[in-house]
């Protein structure tokens, strides 16, 4: 499956990203722990690198992404030029504080009343960017939703008199080329439900997990991995879990089987688990040495 989504509002959101671009100093790119480099958007940086902004790139919900593989981005991303990497968790107060204070090194030539630091949070849809603008203003002036494209436009304010922070829409980019890409970002939900076959979606989860992880779904869901792919896999949760269609004669129900799946593993019930490592996304490798991190 072949996973794309643009909607309309994006069209716009990409063309005011663009005008904002110019009149700010560093770009604040919310990225998500389990999969940084798929969650990145490309038109992102296309846009900073043409106003030669520097970037500060969070790998947020790092407290849901396997640690190993976390450092490993860390590493990769910060050899980057003009770019540094934090992994945090931004529903935590006390990690949403570090953010200015690391941007300040990255623009060490607005620290004034008269020429405050300017941020703008960007990212792709369901990361944590509204979270992350929340937590820094200390009050709700973003709505957060567990749904991608909450926020449809930007919004400025001040953190202090010397700072200023702008919040933008999640922003996808026209054409997913990677068909892998889309999948991982819809077991994140970075793309909207219309888009998405969720059994699909699960059947890839599940696939990459034997592989990446194996013996967690055994542990997690009393199954025996051995000789199962995708499909298999939610076809015994169904079973395990009771999930029957009514009136067909114990056929499992795949789509309710799907979403378990789908709903424990991005609320971090399977533990904490990372999707793709650096260098290395078409093989998915064991960096973790085959076993999840439980929280």
């Amino acid at each position: 499956m072949s996973i794309q989504w643009f909607p309309g509002h994006m069209t716009s959101a990409r063309r005011k990203a663009a005008e904002t671009m110019e009149f700010i100093d560093v770009v604040v790119e919310v990225l998500d722990a389990r999969l940084p480099q798929a969650s990145c958007n490309p038109l992102i940086t296309e846009l900073r690198l043409l106003r030669q902004r520097p970037c500060l790139k969070i790998l947020n919900k790092a407290d849901l992404a396997d640690p190993v593989v976390t450092q490993a981005w860390l590493n990769f991303f910060n050899k980057q030029a003009g770019v540094n990497a934090v992994a945090l968790s931004c529903k935590n107060a006390g990690d949403a504080a570090k953010v200015p204070r690391l941007c300040q090194p990255l623009a060490p030539h607005r620290n004034s009343t008269h020429k405050p630091l300017r941020m703008m949070i960007m990212g792709i849809p369901n990361v944590g960017k509204s979270t992350l603008m929340n937590m820094l203003l200390k009050r709700r002036v973003a709505n957060v939703g567990d749904e991608p494209a909450v926020t449809k436009s930007q919004q400025s304010h001040n953190i202090n008199d010397r700072m200023t922070l702008t919040d933008s829409p999640g922003l996808l980019w026209p054409k997913i080329e990677k068909p892998e890409d889309g999948l991982k970002l819809a077991t994140i939900h970075a793309i909207g439900r219309n888009a998405v076959i969720e059994e699909e979606v699960a059947e890839f989860l599940a696939a990459t997990l034997l592989v990446r992880y194996p013996g967690l779904l055994a542990a997690r869901y009393d199954v025996v991995e051995e000789g199962l792919d995708g499909v298999d896999v939610i076809e015994a949760i169904a079973k395990k879990r009771g999930c029957l269609l009514k009136g067909r004669g114990g056929e499992p129900d795949m789509e309710k089987a799907a979403m378990i799946l789908l709903t424990e593993y991005r609320s971090g019930k399977l533990g904490r688990i990372s999707l793709e490592a650096p260098g290395m996304r078409d093989s998915v490798p064991e960096l973790s040495g085959g076993q999840p991190v439980l929280n």
